[in-house]
């Protein structure tokens, strides 16, 4: 398992060994040990997984609030998607900054979002199956978003706004600016 830091403190980008013959493939996509030895110390409790019909769909960016918050190791089963991270915790020196990694089936690629941080994806392929593991248990009372299209943190999708397919929930949720901190660097959440 490759393992390898981005720009944003604490987001990891994951590369599983793919193991090939004539057969197919065996694949381990998931090491609590390996992201342990990264610095990783989520301890998942849930698996999600969602169908995106649509090429162009924005799933986000959702997050949850404390004391509700999670983390997030995400992977596709089934096509391509963009995935993003975006730095929520207010004083931290990449608060509303953003990363973005393309995600596939084919290539295994995952993405680690700790507490802390939006999470939203764009689906680049039709039938796009999105599957991830989180740390901490839905919580209706704490789930919250940030506008996809919020020009203050500036994210460059692979879609014009005009083709983003969106929820009504998701096409309505409100700027970084106008939303009440919900993190704080350094603190626990």
């Amino acid at each position: 398992m490759q393992i390898k830091t981005t720009a944003l403190s604490g987001v990891l980008t994951i590369v599983p060994n793919k193991i090939g013959d004539s057969r197919g493939y065996f694949v381990e996509t998931y090491s609590a040990r390996a992201l342990a030895d990264a610095g990783v110390s989520a301890s998942f409790v849930q698996d999600n997984q969602s169908l995106s019909r649509l090429k162009g769909t924005i799933r986000g960016l959702h997050f949850q609030r404390p004391p509700a918050a999670q983390a997030k190791l995400v992977r596709v089963v089934q096509g391509a998607i963009f995935d993003v991270a975006v730095d929520l915790r207010v004083g931290s020196p990449t608060y509303g900054t953003w990363i973005g990694e393309t995600l596939t089936a084919q290539g295994g690629e995952q993405l680690f979002v700790p507490r802390g941080f939006a999470h939203g994806f764009c689906t680049l392929t039709e039938d796009a199956i999105v599957a991830y593991k989180v740390d901490g248990y839905y919580s209706r009372e704490n789930d919250a978003g940030v506008s996809y299209a919020d020009p203050d943190i500036g994210i460059v999708w692979p879609i014009t706004a005009g083709e983003a397919v969106l929820s009504e929930k998701d096409a309505g949720l409100p700027r970084l600016r106008d939303m009440p901190p919900a993190f704080v660097f350094g603190e626990a959440f």
